[in-house]
């Protein structure tokens, strides 16, 4: 093979590589949180907007997640889930490149936000580098913090704040606060599934604390709270909301174990593409017809 087609071969392979590790099927909690940011302000869309919502793709993504895989290497050798859709299981040999990928295409994106972005929205981005960086890196590790690991997620909300500030806009708390809300709950459910393994791997989080019934409360509670706040900015999404959080929630209360929470992910992953898709559908056409300002 020439010189030249192994280099793109190779170079092929690395981005696969980083794609994966970024877990795409995740990035609508990224991207759908901006781009329904932008909706928020009236607009379908905003191109003073594009850098931030195309840092929500790949970059973002890789740092929240190229992070954890460099530091969860243990208990992600211990997790079945890994190595497939759901995440990466990544090689020592490995950390070296991801962690000069995250810089590579971050610190550029970074870098421009500082120097073009007002005040509030410079803010927001780097309390959402930090949240996510610290979730898994030593010395704050929110991740492996009961409680704290869970609340740390609120960040999740962010862009709801980042987008309309970047075009000095104000954003929709109730909007944020409920999504934050939302995310809180979102964490410590999707983490039942991983209760033996972190155990086994000395992490206490949230879920392990708790247990799998214990969850089901705490969940629910933060998802009532949420439910309450969404009605505030949109009756039908409320609804979905409340529907989707207590078949989930009602079913680990009726088997309360990590293979229930395991059998239930697929459903909470797509739990925000259902309740974007109501959001979105309702913004689209009232931004068309001109019934939201």
């Amino acid at each position: 093979m020439p010189a030249s087609t192994s280099a793109v071969a190779t170079a092929a392979a690395s981005i696969r590589r980083l794609v994966h590790i970024s877990r795409p099927v995740l990035w609508i909690n990224t991207i759908g949180t901006g781009v329904v940011g932008i909706w928020l302000t009236g607009q379908l869309f905003d191109l003073q907007a594009l850098p931030v919502i195309l840092w929500l793709t790949l970059p973002f993504n890789l740092l929240i997640y190229g992070v954890n895989d460099i530091y969860d290497q243990d208990t992600d050798a211990l997790n079945d889930r890994k190595g497939s859709l759901e995440g990466a299981r990544i090689e020592q040999r490995e950390v070296r490149f991801i962690a000069w990928a995250v810089a590579i295409v971050n610190v550029p994106f970074l870098v421009y936000f500082v120097l073009a972005l007002p005040f509030l929205a410079v803010a927001a981005i780097l309390l959402y580098v930090g949240v996510f960086v610290f979730y898994s890196a030593p010395p704050l590790r929110f991740k492996s913090s009961p409680f704290i690991d869970s609340i740390s997620n609120a960040a999740y909300a962010l862009p709801l704040v980042i987008v309309p500030a970047a075009l000095d806009l104000s954003p929709v708390w109730p909007a944020v606060v409920g999504l934050m809300a939302w995310s809180v709950a979102k964490h410590a459910f999707d983490a039942v599934q991983d209760i033996v393994e972190d155990r086994d791997a000395g992490i206490t989080t949230t879920a392990v604390r708790l247990g799998p019934r214990g969850v089901a409360l705490w969940s629910g509670s933060w998802w009532l709270a949420s439910t309450v706040l969404f009605a505030t900015v949109n009756i039908p999404v409320a609804i979905v909301n409340a529907l989707i959080a207590g078949l989930l929630v009602g079913r680990l209360l009726m088997r309360p174990t990590p293979d229930t929470g395991r059998r239930l992910y697929r459903l909470s992953v797509a739990f925000p593409y259902i309740a974007g898709s109501a959001a979105g559908m309702q913004l689209t056409l009232a931004i068309a017809t001109g019934v939201y300002p």
